[in-house]
């Protein structure tokens, strides 16, 4: 039987397919820089960007808007209009996807030009082909987590994963092997995608029948206590009345999702613009033999990094929505309350720390993963700023989950404009560096102004007086961390660079995560009460954890 997930449960599930999406898209990337010459790897981020974007669009937060819809009428115990609302989202998905496949194929040509790089059009034209299917496995995934049903967007996500890197490298290998120049081998391992999206379609109607089984049974369950038994705490109404027709259920859809389309295409946005316009707007820093090397140090190297941090934001993001929206919609303010703080402490207790060893780590990180720890600057900018992308993408989906769709996008589009006009200013002076600051200063306004309008309707409890300690902790863990890295750095130039590199890494990860979690306990920023509030395979140990370290 599939069952709902709790936020726990949820965002665990969330947050493993999602680390495991990001492990294997740095995976993908770190024989990518190996395999390709820098134009190659420019066609591949360039074509990845562009196909993320219209992936975005054709889906018009869609899949957000199906979420928050099916869970309300499934609260209400409306089951029909949530499966007709269902319906409608597939529809759409099926339409939308060949139009914009067949929109980005003939269009490939002109986007090249755009980016003054003709050598983007063959993986641009390979990768189009992914977007037939992937709406359509959006609005499935929309519709699943509604239903507070995890697994299954989970696990084809994974699938996914597996599919479009482990056949899109070797396809790529194979290009490569019989002679065809890197344009080539870029636009194979680009059509990993679509092996992809079959692999998370297949995937996606395996779970959509067995929950179609399981709902005809429950429906089938006339007798109240046999209902209730059968699934618990979901109320079940008689509709009787009129179908939803598609056009009302669009215009709801879309009075709720282009809010969302503009929020979710906030990351896609931004690095679509830096994509574009790098080459352009750094003419006076960089050659464009430079600009194409510096370009793929940011968007091999420090994209892939930077995507590992808001891992748990994005998990908890999906978890949250359907959360919320149900409170908001039984008028339970004291557990909205309750969520948006658990969510705001979980991030900053969270992710945050993993952005730090990542900025502190850059040199090492780089130097390990890559051919050379080249770009490693680039690196621990990038990921410095996701520590507020972190925060902006969990503040946008606790906004969407309160109803104030309108008020995030208008928070969003001054992000964006703050990114465009600082991106472009000072990458004419500084080039890649006035790029990520811009981004930061993106993150920056959005998280802002998110906080002040949650503020206005939820009492917060993050962390309270706790803030200081926890800044301690923070600062103190991740300046050991740093000089850990430069004393085996130093230690260790006489053995192989990827050795000392290795080396480097553990040790400094191994102090940060220890100090930073010592701290937080001795510091009690994590308290007794927090740890009471733990599922009980976590709480025990814990418990002793925080008895052993009161005894010291």
């Amino acid at each position: 039987m599939l069952k709902k997930d709790s936020l726990l449960k949820g965002t665990l599930i969330l947050a493993l397919a999602a680390l495991v999406a990001r492990v294997l898209g740095m995976f993908q990337r770190i024989p990518l820089e190996y395999m390709l010459n820098e134009d190659g790897q420019y066609a591949f981020i360039a074509a990845n960007q562009i196909y993320l974007l219209l992936l975005v669009i054709a889906t018009a937060g869609f899949p957000s808007a199906i979420s928050k819809m099916v869970s309300q009428r499934m609260a209400e115990g409306k089951h029909q209009e949530a499966k007709r609302i269902y319906k409608a989202a597939l529809v759409f998905g099926a339409v939308t996807g060949v139009l914009l496949a067949v929109f980005m194929y003939i269009l490939a040509p002109m986007y090249a030009s755009l980016a003054k790089k003709d050598s983007i059009v063959l993986a641009v034209r390979a990768i189009a082909p992914a977007l037939i299917l992937f709406p359509v496995i959006a609005m499935m995934r929309g519709y699943f987590q509604g239903r507070q049903m995890m697994a299954a967007g989970g696990i084809s996500q994974i699938i996914e994963q597996f599919a479009r890197v482990i056949l899109g490298l070797l396809l790529g290998y194979i290009f490569l092997s019989l002679g065809y120049s890197d344009d080539w081998a870029a636009a194979a391992i680009t059509f990993g995608s679509v092996f992809g999206s079959i692999g998370a379609f297949a995937v996606m109607l395996h779970y959509a029948r067995k929950l179609k089984i399981q709902d005809k049974k429950y429906e089938g369950n006339i007798n109240a206590e046999a209902r209730a038994a059968f699934m618990p705490n979901q109320p079940f109404t008689i509709e009787n009345g009129p179908k939803l027709k598609f056009r009302s259920i669009y215009g709801e859809i879309l009075k709720m999702s282009i809010p969302a389309l503009v929020t979710s295409m906030t990351i896609n946005l931004v690095y679509f613009f830096d994509t574009t316009f790098f080459v352009r707007i750094t003419e006076k820093v960089y050659t464009i033999v430079q600009a194409t090397e510096v370009y793929a140090d940011l968007g091999t190297k420090a994209q892939s990094l930077a995507g590992i941090p808001p891992i748990l934001a994005i998990a908890l993001g999906s978890s949250i929505i359907p959360i919320i929206s149900a409170a908001f919609a039984r008028k339970d303010q004291q557990e909205v309350n309750k969520q948006t703080s658990a969510v705001l402490k979980i991030v900053c207790i969270t992710g945050v720390p993993i952005a730090l060893f990542l900025t502190v780590a850059a040199y090492s990180v780089t130097g390990l993963l890559f051919s050379s720890p080249r770009g490693s600057e680039v690196v621990a900018m990038l990921c410095a700023g996701t520590i507020l992308q972190i925060t902006m993408m969990t503040t946008n989906s606790i906004l969407y989950g309160m109803g104030k769709q309108r008020q995030t996008m208008v928070n969003t589009l001054i992000g964006l404009a703050a990114k465009v006009i600082i991106s472009t200013i000072c990458g004419m002076y500084f080039g890649v560096a006035g790029f990520i600051i811009g981004s930061t200063a993106c993150f920056l306004a959005v998280t802002l102004l998110n906080l002040y309008l949650i503020r206005k309707d939820v009492q917060l409890q993050v962390l309270g007086k706790r803030w200081i300690p926890y800044l301690i902790a923070v600062v103190i863990s991740a300046g050991a961390a740093w000089l850990a890295q430069y004393g085996v750095l130093e230690l260790t130039t006489n053995i192989a660079d990827k050795l000392s590199y290795l080396l480097a890494v553990i040790i400094s990860g191994v102090i940060l995560c220890a100090l930073y979690g010592v701290l937080l306990l001795k510091l009690k920023v994590v308290t007794t009460a927090d740890v009471e509030s733990l599922p009980g395979k976590l709480r025990g140990p814990m418990k002793k954890v925080m008895r052993v370290l009161r005894a010291g």
